[in-house]
């Protein structure tokens, strides 16, 4: 008997239709992300729902609604964990689900606490500071140049040109402007000028591995070369994507496989690094919520230079989710 999978999603069309800033809503995703995810879902031998959002989720369980299993990509649009409310919520009804649980996903939002646990298990990462007020800017003490950032944000949202500060002046400008556009702390870390990539990880704990490295190379006529929120919604003019076979290829995924493990991550997402000028790597932050988008997300891309395709990729997370959920009835 075919298992009947629920997905969840939020649509980035619905709150736009609300009103809401483009730049607030863009890590939600397109119809064109559901109809893939649904199409390679039910090649793979699947039942699916369509669920929706958090609020749609709500009354389908209300209505006494069942599933097997919940392919789970909602960001969420409100609060400090809004990426683990679903799954949380799932939890309580005792409704699996694919990707990261509740916890982890609180965690991982939080990049100052991300960045705490993966240090504590010996993954290097930059010196970094949050700031909850302007004032906490006198309690600074790392070296310039700097790099601003608000502390919940992805897909870029609130990094510019200016994130990267080079004095103080600079950098209370840039403190105040996010903590006035996006009500939330900001995070502080020590700029590191090198090469920057993304490690795409399949699976849990032992049983995780790197598919491939990718690099990311950005045009410095696209906010002086920053992968910002600009220059993601412009990729196709300013970045180019290439997988890494040299010798950093190893350290990448080491630090990226011990990364993912420290934070409990499971099933499928990205681990994002950075190099200084030595050519060490740090880990900069996960994405265990990964953008599925079959074209424009640098999972997918990631996975079209390695030469995986976007139904091997759906069926592998799904491989990954069923392994993890039968261990656990044993």
């Amino acid at each position: 008997m075919k298992k009947t999978i629920g997905i969840t999603y939020d649509l980035k069309d619905d709150y736009l239709k609300k009103g809401y800033d483009s730049e607030l809503v863009a890590e939600l995703d397109n119809i064109e992300t559901i109809n893939a995810i649904d199409e390679s879902l039910k090649k793979y031998g699947y039942n699916t729902v369509r669920i929706g959002n958090i609020f749609d989720l709500v009354k389908f369980l209300n209505d006494g609604n069942k599933v097997d299993l919940v392919f789970n990509i909602c960001e969420g649009l409100y609060g400090s964990s809004r990426e683990s409310q679903v799954p949380a919520l799932l939890e309580a009804y005792g409704i699996d689900c694919v990707f990261s649980s509740s916890l982890v996903l609180a965690i991982t939002l939080n990049k100052a606490i991300a960045k705490t646990i993966v240090r504590e298990k010996g993954v290097p990462t930059a010196d970094y500071f949050v700031i909850n007020e302007i004032d906490d800017l006198d309690n600074i003490h790392i070296e310039y140049p700097l790099f601003v950032k608000p502390l919940y944000g992805g897909t870029g949202i609130g990094i510019s040109d200016k994130s990267i500060v080079n004095n103080e002046k600079q950098l209370y400008k840039e403190v105040k402007h996010q903590l006035n556009s996006y009500k939330q702390p900001i995070l502080i870390e020590k700029f590191l000028d090198g090469r920057e990539f993304t490690v795409g990880v399949i699976g849990e704990g032992k049983n995780s591995k790197a598919i491939a490295t990718m690099e990311i190379l950005i045009d410095k006529n696209s906010d002086d070369g920053v992968y910002s929120y600009k220059t993601k919604s412009e990729y196709l003019n300013y970045v180019k994507y290439a997988l890494v076979d040299d010798i950093e290829k190893k350290k990448c995924e080491e630090v990226a496989i011990n990364a993912w493990n420290a934070l409990g991550c499971r099933d499928g997402g990205r681990i994002d690094l950075k190099m200084d000028k030595k050519g060490n790597v740090y880990f900069l932050e996960v994405n265990p919520l990964a953008g599925l988008n079959p074209i424009d997300s640098d999972l997918p891309i990631l996975c079209r230079l390695k030469g995986i395709s976007y139904q091997e990729l759906i069926e592998s997370i799904m491989d990954a989710a069923n392994f993890r959920i039968a261990a656990q009835t044993l």
